[in-house]
């Protein structure tokens, strides 16, 4: 995902936001399902998670999901390779993560979402903007427990 994400993104998740809210963090993920898979854009406050459904033109294609951290009572964070012992799984967990979530209303999400940072390649990932984003969302688990 370019590193323009983040700036496209960004407004609609502030629009979203509540009176005293702040967007900490934005990133781009690929929510995976057993035949499909949608981008989503994960806003980052600390307050709750926003999870918004977007299109191949990166906007809003659907209702967003408001998770507040009393309503996620399991959460799962391991690389993208998915525990496999090969050259493949081992860079794809140096590229990318794979975040679990399931709420207290029973809905499920796997969310694949590349690590950004510095580079050629991780700037394709969507660079500081991704990794910073995902930095808080570690923090936002953190301050949880």
């Amino acid at each position: 995902m370019p590193a323009e994400f983040e700036t496209l993104v960004r407004p609609h998740l502030e629009a979203l936001l509540e009176p005293g809210e702040a967007l900490h963090g934005v990133i781009a993920a690929n929510r995976q399902k057993t035949f499909s898979g949608r981008l989503y854009a994960i806003g980052v406050t600390e307050r709750r998670l926003i999870l918004q459904p977007l299109n191949r033109r990166i906007e809003p294609d659907g209702e967003p999901v408001s998770l507040r951290p009393e309503q996620v009572v399991a959460s799962e964070v391991e690389g993208a390779g998915g525990g496999w012992w090969t050259e493949t799984a081992v860079q794809m967990d140096r590229a990318a993560l794979t975040l679990k979530l399931r709420s207290t209303d029973g809905a499920s999400w796997k969310l694949i979402m590349m690590r950004g940072g510095e580079g050629r390649l991780a700037r394709l990932g969507g660079g500081g903007a991704q990794e910073a984003g995902i930095e808080a969302l570690a923090a936002w688990f953190a301050a949880r427990g």
